[in-house]
């Protein structure tokens, strides 16, 4: 059965521990959940449980203008999801089974964007120019257009990027690798939920590709994040691009399960 509310208090208290039981796979939900409580405005957000039995067996959340997100859950839960949702699911991320099931249900999305998550194992620090550093306030203007185009290429951008900077300048989760005394590259790193910290987005500017650059930011924050943040870092990346994948595997990410971004609006 699946139970709604609009309260995040509510939904945490009933969800949270489903949620830390694999906070891995869980890392999206966690992290929203942990935005949410330090002050990122949600207008008209909804939270789903599903329980079987009294206990929790699944979550799904949607924080607009962001896309309905599905925790780790069962197959058989997605129909009864679909069909509470109204069929009214303009984007949807998931793990690939249960995007699946989605498409079974409604049909060939619009678009679909492949995705894998990793976790970091053993860390391979590569031999880069320059040095990372936490992102300054005299940042924000480049940062800003760095979100933009990074949502621009990704075909994902939602939001304000410049809100989304500000706020995470505010927390400390921007970085920025320097050559030469100037950024880059970009890597974004979240609090910890759960005792995991997940980056992303990274973005290299196309004049600043192909030297490094992006391994090297994404090594930095790596540290960052195991040394300060969490027990455990992640991160997500688009199966089509090959590049990236093979970059964070060289560093040392394992590949965890794979994950689908359908939209149909």
């Amino acid at each position: 059965m699946w139970t709604f509310t609009s309260d995040p208090e509510e939904y945490a208290a009933v969800a949270e521990p489903f949620l830390l039981g694999d906070p891995v796979g869980n890392t999206v939900p966690l992290t929203v959940l942990a935005d949410l409580r330090a002050g990122t405005p949600a207008k008209d957000p909804r939270f789903g449980w599903w329980t079987v039995g009294g206990q929790v067996r699944g979550a799904a959340f949607r924080t607009p203008p962001y896309p309905i997100g599905l925790a780790v859950m069962p197959v058989e839960a997605v129909a009864p999801l679909v069909e509470a949702l109204g069929r009214a699911i303009p984007a949807l991320v998931g793990r690939v089974e249960l995007t699946d099931e989605v498409v079974r249900l409604m049909g060939p999305p619009a678009r679909t964007v492949a995705e894998r998550l990793y976790r970091l194992g053993t860390l391979s620090v590569p031999d880069v120019p320059g040095r990372g550093r936490l992102a300054a306030p005299a940042d924000f203007p480049l940062l800003v257009s760095w979100y933009h185009a990074f949502g621009e290429e990704a075909g994902l951008g939602e939001g304000d990027p410049a809100e989304r900077v500000a706020q995470r300048l505010t927390r400390r989760e921007l970085f920025v690798w320097e050559d030469g005394g100037a950024p880059v590259a970009l890597a974004a790193l979240s609090q910890p939920a759960g005792g995991v910290c997940r980056i992303g987005p990274v973005y290299t500017p196309p004049s600043r590709r192909r030297r490094g650059y992006g391994s090297a930011v994404t090594a930095h924050v790596s540290q960052v994040g195991l040394a300060e943040r969490g027990e455990e870092v992640v991160l997500f990346t688009d199966l089509a691009n090959p590049t990236s994948n093979a970059i964070y595997q060289a560093i040392g990410y394992e590949p965890v399960s794979d994950y689908a971004h359908i939209t149909y609006a």
